[in-house]
């Protein structure tokens, strides 16, 4: 139980983190880029000895770690900014109603046969992003920014999948941590060099306070997937059944959290969608019993 609840407070963190970049002016980008090199950094030093030389015969899966490192990295900046300008409520729900993209995958990729429950879970799914990413008719500059919540919501359910994928058939002699530790590394170094183009350009400026907030980012980012991971053998429950709960308790502390802290608004959509967010979960988890 206790790795489930510190996975459940290190994603809440990292959603409060990048609500608060905007407040010290951090920049979103630079900070990613260090981030991922101290979650790498932290997943080297915790794996690094289960390396098994075997991994570069059987080399299959770094085409997917190549290909993880980029929707880390690319999905991640897209979370920051969206934190910042949807509000950590609405980003929370688009990225955690992400399983329904992925459970839909499964189903086609596995050739299931979904139960009518899995059906209505995946669609409350679908409802309650829309109702989330509706434009907002008082606040113009908030609707102009509500794309991100879509693309989180698909780009957010393809990595699941990915790296589901990944964990089934490809890891045969590597350690799924030290995979993702790997793919961290890569996705900082995909950043360093977008980062050293822009510094090039003039259009970026290193700081000092960019490097702090992307080490304080880091930790949460690599010990939200780690602590996910040891729930998943430590609870005795079901995959499927961690997952919800994670994903329940996420979006309810961020939603408290944007509501009572950061002061977002609270508009009659954010909440229907919120409450159908809740209702598609407990309804997937129902499904997968």
């Amino acid at each position: 139980m206790i790795p489930l609840i510190l996975s459940i407070l290190s994603s809440t963190i990292i959603f409060i983190i990048f609500r608060m970049f905007k407040r010290f002016e951090v920049d979103t980008f630079q900070a990613i880029v260090f981030n991922y090199f101290t979650a790498a950094g932290i997943g080297f030093t915790l794996y690094g000895h289960t390396w098994n030389p075997e991994a570069w015969v059987q080399n299959s899966w770094m085409i997917y770690s190549l290909i993880t490192s980029f929707l880390f990295i690319s999905l991640f900046f897209l979370m920051g900014l969206s934190s910042q300008n949807n509000g950590v409520a609405s980003t929370s729900i688009a990225v955690k109603m992400s399983m329904a993209i992925s459970l839909t995958l499964f189903v086609f990729y596995y050739k299931e046969s979904p139960s009518l429950l899995k059906i209505t879970g995946i669609l409350l799914a679908f409802i309650s992003v829309i109702l989330v990413s509706l434009p907002n008719k008082k606040n113009r500059s908030i609707s102009n920014h509500k794309w991100m919540l879509i693309v989180l919501f698909f780009g957010g359910g393809a990595l699941d999948f990915v790296l589901n994928y990944v964990q089934e058939s490809q890891l045969n002699v590597l350690e799924p941590s030290l995979f993702s530790a790997i793919s961290f590394g890569l996705a900082g170094c995909i950043g360093v060099l977008i980062l050293s183009f822009k510094l090039m350009k003039g259009s970026s400026k290193l700081a000092i306070k960019n490097i702090i907030g992307g080490i304080t980012l880091g930790i949460p980012n690599f010990f939200s997937i780690y602590f996910l991971l040891l729930a998943y053998t430590t609870t005795g429950w079901t995959d499927t059944t961690v997952l919800a709960l994670t994903n329940v308790s996420v979006v309810i502390g961020t939603v408290i959290i944007g509501l009572i802290i950061f002061k977002e608004s609270k508009t009659s959509k954010k909440m229907i969608g919120l409450a159908i967010a809740l209702l598609a979960i407990i309804t997937l988890y129902i499904a997968e019993q």
